[in-house]
């Protein structure tokens, strides 16, 4: 079978199989994306806070999403979590294996990894915001919800956007360690490919390709979402 024949989109071809995998990391990396923008805000707001406690467990998270390898947050999530929904499934009078869903628990994994490192980016981002306009903002009576989001969060967004798309380049290959779960994404698809017709560096180097093509393409929109957000922001204060 030559290369053509084996990656085409025929009945013996892989062509739909790696671009449907390549679809599933995708959505699983903006997945992972959404849910760590969520935690990273609510523990950039502790370590930012004056609360003692909140300051604590955002450091304790950050420090612990870091510092722990990215494989076995994967482990702990989804085969803990396997092993916990099980002895309460037993505990309820079930029988057999409880799974976790590999794409909710995979998602969640790679997401509270990138929640840590969001939280730095946010972090950072507010300390650039220019603490003139907020104590003007104080002083003329605004709203601190209105102030939230007239003020700071459209700056904190523009300094952080830089950092949130390296963010998301380690996401999306954090993606790749979901395999260990049986996920269909682009590394699960080629290992599969790779072990059904042998052909191991073929299967590799177009799985690597994909990978390489959607980090291109990502690296363009947020190249082009910088160059519009400092274009308005000049001309804004111009």
């Amino acid at each position: 079978m030559d290369v053509f024949e084996l990656f085409g989109f025929g009945a013996k071809g892989w062509g739909g199989a790696l671009l449907e995998a390549a679809l599933m990391t995708l959505l699983v990396t903006l997945s992972a994306l959404l849910i760590g923008a969520v935690f990273g805000s609510l523990v950039a707001w502790g370590k930012l806070s004056k609360s003692v406690p909140a300051k604590v467990a955002g450091d304790l998270y950050t420090t612990l999403f870091r510092c722990i390898p990215e494989l076995l947050v994967i482990y702990l999530i989804y085969f803990g979590g396997s092993s916990l929904m099980t002895a309460m499934h037993h505990s309820l009078g079930g029988e057999g294996f409880f799974g976790m869903p590999p794409f909710l628990s995979g998602a969640f994994a790679v997401g509270v990894i990138s929640g840590s490192y969001q939280a730095e980016v946010y972090r950072g981002a507010f300390h650039a915001v220019s603490r003139g306009e907020i104590e003007a903002a104080r002083a003329m009576g605004m709203p601190r919800l209105k102030l939230f989001f007239r003020i700071i969060m459209p700056q904190v967004m523009r300094f952080a956007l830089p950092g949130l798309g390296n963010v998301w380049q380690m996401t999306l290959k954090d993606s790749a360690l979901i395999s260990v779960t049986g996920l269909a994404e682009i590394l699960r698809t080629s290992q599969v490919g790779a072990s059904s017709t042998h052909q191991y560096f073929q299967f590799f180097i177009i799985g690597g390709v994909l990978y390489l093509v959607m980090t291109s393409i990502s690296n363009r929109f947020f190249n082009a979402a910088e160059a519009r957000v400092g274009k308005s922001f000049r001309r804004a204060i111009g």
